[in-house]
């Protein structure tokens, strides 16, 4: 088995999970923040539907840059992209899953050990293994995935299970 797979296999158990708790993010609760230095509630949801898309940037690319310097390459739009509602955070997280799977299958062991770089303004801010780089792109959305049910709590809409039971949804995620 490579490495490719184990990211796919992960992805395959995680991908409904996210895809639970965006199922209920709230309508025209966008703007909503639980305190000021918060990230609103409609950009959180957006970053975590879009968050798999990552993983195929990583596989397909060498860096990204999140400032490019001018004149440079801009960073995709699609990584900022805001949703009017549920069902639309639900088919780009699932589109994104989509994307990811397909650029997982093509990659090779020696390409997941390459080093990959996450750049700000074109200064290397961090450099890892290609393969560490999507690891803590996968935990990243665990932690955001989190948050998001912190908020659902807050705007009373049901905390779907991810793990284990909450007080809305007693399944083992």
């Amino acid at each position: 088995m490579n490495l490719a797979t184990l990211f796919i296999e992960e992805l395959d158990r995680e991908a409904p999970r996210t895809r639970r708790a965006l199922e209920r993010v709230p309508d025209q609760r966008d703007d909503w923040k639980p305190h000021d230095k918060s990230m609103p509630l409609g950009r959180l949801a957006s970053m975590i539907a879009m968050m798999p898309s990552w993983l195929a940037m990583m596989v397909e690319r060498d860096e990204f840059d999140l400032a490019p310097p001018a004149g440079a390459e801009r960073p995709s739009s699609s990584f900022a992209q805001q949703f009017k509602n549920a069902g639309e955070l639900v088919k780009a997280h699932d589109e994104a899953v989509a994307s990811a799977r397909s650029a997982l299958q093509r990659a090779s062991d020696e390409q997941m050990m390459k080093p990959w770089r996450l750049l700000v303004g074109g200064k290397v801010v961090q450099e890892q293994p290609r393969h560490v780089m999507l690891r803590d792109s996968i935990n990243h959305l665990a932690h955001h995935r989190g948050q998001l049910t912190v908020y659902l709590r807050l705007n009373g809409a049901p905390v779907p299970s991810i793990y284990g039971p909450t007080a809305d949804d007693q399944s083992f995620g």
